[in-house]
């Protein structure tokens, strides 16, 4: 007799008194109860008792033992059923006998749609038993209530292995053994099977625990990884008589799951370039790199003598590289499933394709630089106007502020950096941020940079060269005073103004910045554009009217402009990058060839709209 009953909602909370310890991601927890029909010690019947046990420990998955169907014993009460009602859980029944004109047997509650489910007969000479097998997405879970009788529980091991070595999938096995941890029927299940739970802790009696009989094992001859992160009997010492017991048990994720982005290069320089990329779940990773992709080393990141190895956060820093060399790497990321002070258990290596870049030379005279602005997380609008430019070659893209509009979230910003750095060829070519106004916004807007390099190194303005051509990068901030209403008092941008005027300051009397033969300002928020509040003039704006650049990339104001030098008193030409939609947006190519410098402004459609030779 199978029943299944679909929850009406999710689990709401826990209930007061209980602890929900935390869970990893792509973490199970798997739990048995043998609970004598809800019967307790006390010989009251209590369903919510015993569905407050559960839901108090919120497992994902949980088998029950000794669980009558309609029998006159529960007053016609089909025991299961109340209980899924009770938790708000799925639920498989698994009839082991009739009895008492219903049945009795075992049962599954489980917070996911089971995919299907079968009964397994198991043998018992004083009650015939069963092995119930419910299949979901990501694993297979196992019911069973093992005879009294030696003979049969070592049948009923042999028979279990049978039914489950057909399935690929992780396999989990719950429930009463009937069997102490140093008999025949453990070292049988010990074969094939790795016990996820402690038999140190005592299941049974329920009141005075003095030894195990219940378990929880996972399956291994398909070399399926299962790390405990804990395993724990319940002290419950009433509601039934056994206890319960549940683990959290880490499933390994299959090789083609492990990387959530491709690698992606930052801070590109003659002698380094750092590698990062993203994985789902916690790695070991490293980088092998060389100029022979036949011979490459590996490289791994240490910080005072720890290795980076428990994180989904990747990067490496690669020096001693040698100028204008073409380097070949590629990334992997071993799982790691249990990282513990004395433990420390791993699943699959993920590793990329091989892809190549070249480092810069201080000798370097031309390079070609791609710019966007503004493009507010609309990916169709970036991949139309990367399509104008995408026969191009380049060896840097900027992206200007307000690309990423919405950074509330990790997931948001992740999906937005890795659908610009796919388009660009980031695992070849760096690409820079600089933020706007709306990439200061937002919950995650406080740890964007755990997803990309500050530009600065520990700000997120700074200067760099390529070759002859000196960069300098400024972040704008907000585009309004820091007392609006809308940022709730938690803003400072003047100050962070008044610190990168000092930067500016010092920048421009750097022997870097004079020696250079070009100068290349890039910031968000023009100085010199048409805004009734500007919030940079008054800190910027005296260097800027004296410092000798030869060009000046804004955008914000979402229309494209030139301003000629001289127009506004800019001591150099502006260019102010368009907007977000497909009638204003722009891209920008920065070209430089020996002492000559260019600028191409180009729309969606890929019209010319500048062509500026500096």
């Amino acid at each position: 007799m199978k029943k299944v009953f679909l929850s009406l909602c999710l689990l709401a909370g826990i209930i007061t008194g209980y602890s929900q310890p935390f869970q990893t991601e792509n973490t199970v927890r798997v739990m048995s109860y043998n609970i004598r029909n809800a019967s307790g010690l006390d010989n009251v019947v209590d369903y919510q008792r015993v569905a407050d046990v559960i839901i108090g420990h919120a497992p994902d998955v949980v088998a029950l033992q000794e669980l009558d169907s309609v029998t006159n014993r529960s007053n016609r009460t089909d025991v299961l059923s109340r209980l899924a009602d009770l938790t708000k859980m799925y639920s498989v029944y698994g009839a082991s006998i009739p009895y008492d004109g219903g049945a009795y047997g075992i049962g599954v509650l489980s917070k996911q749609r089971p995919l299907s489910w079968k009964r397994i007969p198991l043998p018992g000479r004083e009650e015939l038993r069963s092995l119930l097998i419910v299949e979901f997405k990501d694993y297979i879970f196992c019911c069973t209530h093992f005879s009294l009788n030696k003979e049969d529980r070592l049948a009923s091991v042999s028979l279990i292995n049978q039914a489950v070595k057909a399935y690929h999938k992780p396999v989990f096995l719950a429930g009463d053994i009937n069997a102490r941890p140093d008999s025949p029927v453990l070292d049988a299940f010990r074969q094939d099977w790795k016990l996820l739970s402690d038999i140190r802790q005592f299941t049974f009696p329920a009141n005075k625990p003095d030894h195990t009989i219940d378990y929880l094992f996972g399956y291994h001859p398909h070399e399926f990884v299962y790390s405990v992160w804990q395993t724990r009997v319940i002290n419950e010492p009433k509601a039934s008589d056994h206890r319960p017991l549940f683990a959290d048990v880490r499933l390994k994720t299959s090789e083609d799951k492990i990387f959530r982005t491709q690698a992606y290069l930052q801070s590109l320089s003659p002698d380094g370039v750092t590698v990062m990329w993203l994985t789902n779940v916690p790695c070991h990773s490293w980088v092998e790199v060389g100029t022979d992709s036949t011979h490459m080393q590996r490289v791994r990141d240490y910080v005072e003598g720890e290795e980076m190895a428990y994180n989904t956060v990747n990067r490496i820093r690669l020096t001693g590289l040698r100028p204008a060399t073409q380097y070949y790497y590629r990334v992997c990321s071993r799982e790691v499933t249990l990282y513990q002070s004395y433990q420390k258990e791993f699943g699959d290596t993920a590793v990329s394709r091989i892809a190549g870049f070249k480092t810069w030379d201080d000798k370097q005279t031309d390079f070609t630089a791609l710019i966007f602005n503004d493009i507010h997380d609309h990916y169709a609008l970036f991949d139309r106007l990367y399509e104008q430019v995408k026969n191009v070659p380049y060896d840097i893209v900027f992206f200007n502020g307000d690309c990423i509009a919405d950074v509330q979230s990790e997931e948001a910003a992740v999906r937005s950096i890795s659908h610009y750095n796919n388009g660009i060829g980031s695992m070849s070519v760096p690409g820079i941020y600089i933020r706007g106004n709306h990439e200061t916004r937002g919950a995650y807007s406080l740890f964007l940079w755990n997803l990309l390099e500050r530009v600065g190194g520990n700000h997120s303005y700074g200067a760099f060269n390529i070759g002859d051509t000196r960069f300098v990068l400024l972040d704008c901030g907000e585009d309004k005073q820091d007392d609006h209403p809308e940022y709730f008092g938690l803003n400072d941008f003047t100050q962070y103004r008044k610190d990168q005027a000092e930067f500016l300051r010092q920048e421009v009397a750097s022997k870097a910045f004079k020696s250079a033969t070009k100068r290349v300002l890039i910031h968000h928020i023009p100085v010199y554009g048409d805004m009734s509040f500007n919030p940079c003039r008054d800190y910027w704006g005296d260097m800027l009217a004296k410092a000798r650049f030869d060009i000046c990339l804004n955008a914000h104001m979402h229309r494209y402009q030139y301003i000629p030098k001289g127009e506004k008193g800019n001591l150099f030409p502006v260019i102010i990058g368009g907007g977000s939609n497909e009638k204003s947006a722009t891209v920008m190519v920065l070209r430089k060839q020996g002492k000559q410098m260019t600028l191409q402004v180009l729309n969606a459609q890929g019209e010319t709209l500048l062509m500026l030779d500096l």
